[in-house]
């Protein structure tokens, strides 16, 4: 059985978000902040800081977590990482 986690990840407070799932998150949140696919999303829009994650034990739970997020209002988002990251700071270091 494999695990995963459903991220947000932000440019800046109130920035730009993208929602995504990942079974190996130290790799895939350092592929954002180093901005390994330059023409990806979150290097385009600079989306480099980890700003929300839940773990899950089962990938496909994550997976459908993540689905379900991404059709959110932004507002939900922003809710979301604001009840337990309110100074939006960078949580990469609690992966890594």
């Amino acid at each position: 059985l494999m695990g995963g986690i459903v991220y947000i990840m932000a440019s800046r407070k109130n920035g730009t978000l993208y929602v995504g799932v990942t079974a190996d998150p130290v790799h895939r949140i350092w592929e954002h902040r180093d901005k390994i696919h330059p023409k990806s999303f979150t290097a385009r829009y600079n989306v480099t800081r980890l700003v929300w994650y839940q773990e899950f034990e089962d990938i496909t739970e994550a997976i459908a977590h993540e689905k379900r997020l991404k059709r959110w209002r932004r507002a939900w988002k922003i809710q979301l990482v604001e009840e337990i990251n309110p100074e939006w700071e960078d949580l990469y270091h609690l992966l890594a």
